[in-house]
């Protein structure tokens, strides 16, 4: 029987919803001017004070299975967006040391491609290969869209397309439709909140979220950088609630 986790449609308070840090490349770059790198050894040094605090590093979807079982305390959610392609070399290792998990966010049109949505470095992106590498370790594989494209106001037709084709996509690699999606750019209103819960994801990421608005469908992320040292990632746990309190757009 599959553990209970919290329901889509649930309504969040403030005090149940969990840190979730939002990283995107772990690697050595010669150019960043959206500041989206962190370096491998800043990366294990970050993960070292997690586990020095006590806390240890999860999946999106297990850190849902462990609220609903009243067992989140002391856990906080990993998530890495767009997938890029040294995660295995560089993350993964240090994920492993301290039995940490994660979710990574895949586009799926750009497979073995490229971060070709913006301007500026070219990274290379996760191949089929790669992703099946992190699913074997245990890390979670979810939606990032189609093709990175920003969902808040976007026609209805192009806004299913971007949810279901990535989620057959990804079913079809990996034997499972993914359980949990990411809105590109942080983009959400309510029209893409709603077609994210008709196509069937468990969970969707987003960035700020306005208190009335959380749930697992709109789930709040605190951005995670290579700026980020001992110091600003125990105030970011310490004050991740005061944070969702205080911050959020309209949805």
């Amino acid at each position: 029987m599959a553990a209970p986790s919290v329901a889509a449609d649930t309504v969040l308070r403030v005090r149940e919803t969990p840190l979730v840090l939002m990283y995107h490349a772990v690697a050595e770059v010669t150019e960043d001017p959206y500041h989206l790198a962190v370096p491998p050894e800043r990366f294990a040094r970050q993960m070292a004070t997690l586990h020095r605090l006590g806390l240890r590093g999860v999946g999106v979807g297990d850190l849902l299975d462990a609220m609903a079982a009243g067992q989140a305390r002391g856990l906080v959610g990993l998530t890495f967006d767009d997938g890029y392609a040294e995660l295995p070399r560089h993350a993964l290792p240090v994920l492993r040391r301290y039995r940490f998990g994660g979710t990574v966010f895949v586009v799926t049109e750009r497979l073995g491609g490229s971060n070709d949505w913006d301007t500026g470095p070219v990274w290379p992106l996760l191949d089929a290969d790669g992703i099946h590498r992190l699913a074997a370790e245990g890390i979670e594989i979810g939606s990032h869209g189609a093709t990175h494209v920003p969902l808040a106001g976007l026609h209805p037709a192009r806004l299913r397309d971007e949810l279901l084709s990535s989620r057959d996509r990804l079913a079809d690699l990996l034997g499972a439709p993914p359980p949990g999606f990411a809105y590109p750019y942080g983009s959400v209103d309510a029209a893409a909140r709603e077609a994210v819960r008709h196509a069937g994801y468990r969970y969707a990421c987003a960035v700020t979220v306005p208190r009335k608005a959380l749930s697992p469908l709109t789930l709040p992320r605190s951005y995670a950088g290579a700026r980020d040292g001992a110091a600003r990632l125990t105030a970011k746990w310490a004050l991740n609630r005061v944070r969702i309190a205080v911050k959020g757009g309209t949805l």
